[in-house]
């Protein structure tokens, strides 16, 4: 009449257990923790860089950026070498 009782509950995780398999479900729960604290992660960062000076915001986000292209050049050009080499 009213709510799931412990034995329906156990139904329906044998089922999944049988319809996906172990592995995908704890891979499936292992990505989810990931995604979980990649959140959480990016939120408490997002707190702490939070900065009452905007000019700061604009050179912090200007290194970064300067920051960026050059790793991208970096590996650009090694990706070059690496195609060099198997030629």
């Amino acid at each position: 009449m009213g709510g799931i009782s412990i034995w329906q509950l156990l139904i329906i995780a044998v089922i999944v257990v049988l319809l996906f398999g172990t592995k995908k479900l704890r891979n499936l729960g292992g990505d989810l923790g990931s995604a979980i604290k990649g959140f959480k992660n990016a939120v408490g960062d997002e707190k702490d860089s939070v900065d009452t000076d905007p000019a700061h915001k604009v050179e912090k986000n200007s290194d970064t950026l300067a920051d960026d292209s050059s790793t991208t050049a970096q590996e650009a050009s090694k990706s070059k070498e690496s195609q060099k080499e198997k030629s």
